[in-house]
């Protein structure tokens, strides 16, 4: 299992993503689930994975060579990112219809999903999540972040605090507790977590940070949280039994 975040405020995007990768308790790894295609100044595309995670290196291998190539159409030459979701999309499709079959024979799970966001010269920022069979849905002001992998331990806490006008340092923030809501919950999503945020239209990464056991902020963040929601807690007025 993992847990990735793709979130669009007014401000720009925020991306994280896990690092575990387990095949039952005793075969657990460490791969990073974040992928950046970038032009400075022309066009920056982030992807985040969960799924199976041969499926998921094969597609964006696929996407990765036909650019390596000069292959058209390309994540580096379409014009817009819907243009972008619907190439991975058919790239996630071929890579499954490929091994599919061959995985289910073996009661293995073949399935996998993306959320990809970023900006292209010329268009709005957009935050995409591409479904197992390839279709794939667009963020909205009503639903501005996309979750996949392990999602319901952080979700409360980004349902609380993500909104159009929320600040980026904020959002950072929030997205980094649900990570942290998740990994408390659940020891199939650990670090490291890899993140990174885009500023609307500036076209290319801002800030990229990886955050380990050791991280400093990371575990100052944990602390705060924990102290804090213990003290809402006690905070709470009991019940009335009258």
């Amino acid at each position: 299992m993992t847990y990735c975040v793709g979130a669009m405020i007014d401000a720009g995007l925020v991306f994280a993503s896990d690092s575990r990768t387990n095949a039952g308790v005793d075969n657990v790894s460490s791969f990073r689930k974040m992928k950046v295609f970038e032009h400075p100044g022309e066009r920056v595309i982030v992807l985040v994975n969960s799924g199976n995670l041969a499926v998921t290196q094969a597609t964006l291998n696929n996407v990765d060579q036909a650019i390596r190539r000069g292959a058209l159409p390309n994540l580096m030459s379409v014009p817009s990112m819907y243009d972008v979701a619907e190439l991975l999309g058919a790239a996630l499709r071929e890579v499954r219809l490929r091994d599919g079959p061959y995985l289910m024979q073996n009661n293995v799970d073949a399935s996998a999903s993306f959320i990809i966001g970023g900006q292209i010269a010329g268009e709005p920022m957009r935050l995409f999540l591409v479904y197992s069979e390839g279709n794939f849905i667009e963020a909205t002001q009503e639903t501005p972040y996309f979750q996949i992998g392990e999602t319901k331990y952080g979700k409360p806490i980004i349902d609380r605090v993500v909104v159009g006008d929320t600040s980026m340092d904020d959002a950072v923030k929030c997205v980094l507790v649900s990570f942290d809501s998740t990994m408390r919950s659940n020891l199939s999503v650990g670090m490291p977590i890899d993140l990174v945020t885009i500023e609307r239209d500036r076209l290319t990464i801002q800030h990229r940070r990886r955050f380990d056991e050791k991280d400093p902020y990371m575990t100052s963040l944990r602390k705060s949280w924990g102290e804090g929601v213990r003290n809402a807690f006690a905070a709470l007025p009991n019940p009335d039994w009258r």
